[in-house]
């Protein structure tokens, strides 16, 4: 599972990203993608975003079992608080 939140970024990006994902909300995306598609769109995303944020969570085998990546000027920060 793949969840992206974009935040401030140009209307054509946010309709690209619709050919491979679901938008349930503006500016939200799901979807079930490979590790390489996902990592091609997230690239494609940083670099189409200019002033925007874009915000990547996506499966993986960590305790949690996700993972969160942040690019840009989001309206939240990531804090980690490894070993509390």
């Amino acid at each position: 599972m793949v969840v992206m939140i974009l935040e401030n970024v140009p209307t054509g990006l946010r309709g690209e990203l619709t050919r491979w994902m679901l938008e349930p909300r503006a500016g939200t995306f799901v979807g079930t993608l490979s590790a390489r598609v996902r990592d091609l769109l997230w690239h494609k995303v940083c670099s189409g975003s200019e002033t925007g944020g874009c915000t990547l969570i996506y499966s993986s085998n960590t305790e949690q079992g996700f993972r969160i990546r942040v690019w840009g000027h989001t309206r939240r920060t990531i804090a980690d608080f490894d070993g509390l």
